[in-house]
């Protein structure tokens, strides 16, 4: 009984035609899968209507073209030609909205496949441990807080290099200079510097020093920042 739930609906060589009966339970099973996987998205994360809607038809998109190419391994391989595409041409998302993209190709390509049991199980297993992971907070940084994006501006006649040496030898533990722009018709120059701070207490004592070092200039310190194209 067991077996015959994970029992392929192709499987027989003698299937030439999908039936529409298979068709329709197909697409059935992709669209429970999709919802099953945007319901699983939506628990403790950020979302967009858009992206939750996309994630809940892709099992069914992805369904139905694997189904209609079903053994043609060429239009296979131009299809998978065709989803890489839409992710070159489509704005980055985050690692965890392309991670959730991916399940639900895989998810709606079981289902086209017609294992329409493993494409449930699949989708139960993997959104439990998407569920799981978001609420034990798996990956977060630890002692997030000493890690700081710092941006001080100063006026041209400051030598950056260098200038700053001893505050940061006294309140980090570590400290990059990852960018230096010039702004305001280039009377001044914007630093951006990734640090690590000894002590977060302290903060607010290491921004006094840093002001009185650049007149009192604009300075920023926000959560370290992750460039956009990095997942």
């Amino acid at each position: 009984m067991l077996d015959s739930l994970f029992q392929g609906l192709f499987d027989s060589d003698t299937l030439s035609v999908i039936p529409i009966t298979d068709f329709l339970l197909c697409i059935g099973i992709s669209l429970l899968a999709g919802l099953i996987m945007a319901f699983g998205y939506m628990y403790r994360t950020r979302y967009t209507k858009s992206f939750v809607v996309t994630l809940a038809l892709l099992p069914a998109a992805v369904c139905i073209v694997i189904m209609m190419v079903n053994g043609n391994v060429g239009a296979g391989v131009a299809v998978a030609g065709a989803f890489g595409l839409v992710r070159f041409r489509s704005a980055p998302g985050t690692a965890k909205e392309i991670g959730a993209l991916f399940l639900a190709m895989g998810a709606g390509l079981i289902a086209g496949m017609g294992y329409l049991g493993f494409a449930l199980l699949f989708t139960v297993i993997m959104c439990a441990v998407f569920i799981l992971y978001n609420r034990l907070d798996f990956g977060s940084k630890r002692n997030a807080a000493k890690y700081k994006t710092l941006h001080i501006t100063i006026p041209e006649d400051l030598d950056y290099s260098g200038v700053f040496d001893d505050i940061f030898e006294t309140f980090t533990t570590t400290c990059e200079l990852e960018r230096v722009k010039s702004t305001n018709m280039g009377s001044m120059f914007h630093l951006t510097y990734q640090i690590s701070l000894r002590d977060p207490q302290r903060e607010k004592e290491m921004i006094d020093q840093l002001r009185c070092r650049n007149g009192n200039l604009e300075i920023t310190v926000s959560k370290q920042e992750t460039a956009v194209s990095e997942l």
